[in-house]
């Protein structure tokens, strides 16, 4: 254990934690590790029956009762859990935070911080491969892979943490201070978690607001005026805009050109030069799911943007094509202006094919924009159609712009059937 954690740094202390996913399980640990008795709140029961029963904490499932909190001076929320539905459990006086920020407060190392609405993973992967390929010893966690709490029960030492942090974890960590913070973008998102846009934006920018003048914020310099007008932070800012300083074949598109320059200014901060940078951008290619090219068959290429979840990631994925567009969308609509990618289906869209939820949505929205809208209430019926029009030259592309809670787990597990659909067609045709 790391010599600046203590066991009885917390000894006397009731913490309570709600949600049994992999942060919550880890918050729990590192707060038993500090001294503290800890109770684990899971409500679906069967995930609670599953966490196991060796590891210093109290486990209860069902629904959250007052009862279960009683006396708590700490709660830990995991991100998946607003602070609104939960308010009226909570004793009066109880610290309520989040994995991220409870974590934060052990850390001593170096930390860059990355959030935004869309190329989170891919700008934090980025950092920390450039890191890497310049010799820093760099864990990368957070919102993907490993939570901090996670981190901090290892012995390993890393030189610069690298975390990718939601507007979730964000909303709950009243100190959280990076070195350096980055901010990608931000649009409609997450209207179904926050209150509004303003609620989601403040949770954004709240690190930026803890941050002093020894730091550095990395933010668009499209948002340049709303930032400056807020006062948003007391650090050092440099605002960004897409380049072609970089040259990755494997990130396509101006939103990767974008990533790519937030990646580099946020390296700059730890001494790394524009060809270091560079060195450590070649070869990178798209996350899973993100742009992925599955595969090309008759002269028609099939992508993979399956994490596409916002309008915002829509418009960059149509934008990253040169080939006219066979799209698949369609999902639980978390939100934003569909109206803005009206330009680009005229300019680059032969057809529409949407599945699931969200039909009447986008049919409203689209149905004067050109091409032939069609549903159906499966992805891979709709992947049929879509091939089964696509020519010679043509783009089949799954860019759905919303949640996958319709009809899969994850957007992981739809870019898996998306890919599975596109196999059997191919299959069917040789």
């Amino acid at each position: 254990m790391r010599e600046f954690i203590h066991t009885n740094q917390l000894r006397g202390h009731q913490a309570v934690v709600l949600g049994a996913g992999t942060s919550g399980i880890a918050a729990a640990r590192l707060l038993v590790r500090l001294g503290a008795t800890v109770r684990l709140l899971e409500r679906n029961a069967a995930s609670a029956a599953k966490v196991p029963t060796d590891l210093g904490f109290d486990v209860i499932g069902g629904e959250h009762r007052p009862q279960d909190l009683a006396g708590a001076h700490l709660v830990v929320l995991s991100p998946g859990i607003p602070r609104a539905k939960v308010a009226f459990l909570m004793p009066q006086r109880a610290q309520v935070i989040s994995e991220l920020e409870l974590a934060s407060w052990f850390v001593s190392e170096p930390t860059i911080a990355v959030t935004g609405t869309n190329g989170k993973t891919t700008t934090t992967t980025l950092i920390s491969r450039i890191l890497q390929h310049n010799g820093k010893k760099v864990f990368t966690g957070g919102n993907i892979g490993t939570p901090l709490c996670e981190y901090l029960l290892g012995d390993e030492q890393a030189d610069v943490l690298v975390l990718e942090v939601s507007s979730f974890q964000l909303q709950n960590s009243p100190s959280f201070h990076p070195r350096v913070g980055v901010l990608l973008n931000f649009s409609a998102n997450h209207l179904d978690y926050h209150a509004d846009m303003e609620e989601y934006l403040s949770a954004k920018l709240s690190m930026f607001a803890h941050m002093d003048t020894a730091d550095l914020a990395v933010v668009p310099l499209s948002m340049k005026d709303e930032l400056e007008g807020r006062r948003f932070t007391a650090a050092r800012r440099v605002y960004f805009v897409a380049t072609k300083r970089f040259v990755c074949p494997g990130l396509p598109g101006e939103h990767n050109q974008e990533n790519m320059e937030a990646a580099f200014l946020a390296c700059r901060e730890f001494g790394l030069t524009q060809e270091e940078v560079q060195s450590g951008i070649e070869g990178f290619t798209s996350l899973p799911h993100r742009l992925e090219a599955v595969t090309e068959h008759g002269g028609v290429v099939y992508v993979d943007d399956s994490k596409s979840t916002t309008i915002d990631s829509m418009i960059a994925a149509l934008k990253s094509q040169d080939r006219p567009v066979r799209l698949l969308a369609g999902g639980v609509f978390k939100g934003g202006d569909l109206h803005a990618v009206l330009p680009l289906i005229r300019e680059r869209v032969r057809g529409i094919y949407l599945f699931g939820a969200s039909r009447d949505v986008f049919e409203s929205a689209w149905k004067q924009c050109g091409p032939e809208i069609t549903w159906d209430p499966t992805l891979e019926d709709a992947v049929l159609r879509a091939a089964s029009a696509a020519g010679s030259g043509e783009c089949v592309l799954l860019s759905p712009a919303t949640a996958s809670f319709d009809l899969f787990a994850n957007y992981k597990e739809r870019g898996k059937a998306f890919q599975r659909a596109v196999r059997q067609w191919v299959e069917g045709t040789t």
